[in-house]
């Protein structure tokens, strides 16, 4: 990796970065911080990356967030209307208090 540069740089879930260090241990084997990475996305995964991906989505074309707080929703997968606010404190644009509910049942459908 030395010499490389940055591509292109987005926030992405916890789901997709278990699916990316997956293929790359198909290829080879991970560096030390790829597997602890790698270890700890194992632990604290809560979605696939497609439903992970897919609740980023709606997340941001229903309530306005931005792709970075949204992720963090969907890493999270906070339980209570609290934890949305605590999350989304530090945010320029933030659901209403009509919406959070809203936002929390959509949550809540991908809760396993």
């Amino acid at each position: 990796m030395i010499g490389s540069g940055v591509v292109s740089e987005r926030p992405v879930t916890l789901a997709e970065v278990l699916e990316l260090l997956e293929g790359i241990k198909k290829e080879r084997e991970l560096r030390y911080e790829q597997r602890l990475d790698y270890d700890y996305a194992q632990k604290f995964v809560r979605l696939k990356a497609g439903e992970a991906a897919k609740l980023v989505e709606e997340l941001v074309k229903t309530f306005g967030l931005r792709e970075g707080a949204a992720v963090q929703l969907v890493d999270l997968l906070p339980g209570t209307q609290e934890e949305v606010e605590l999350l989304l404190s530090k945010e320029r644009k933030r659901p209403s208090p009509e919406e959070l509910p809203k936002l929390l049942e959509l949550l809540n459908q991908y809760r396993k």
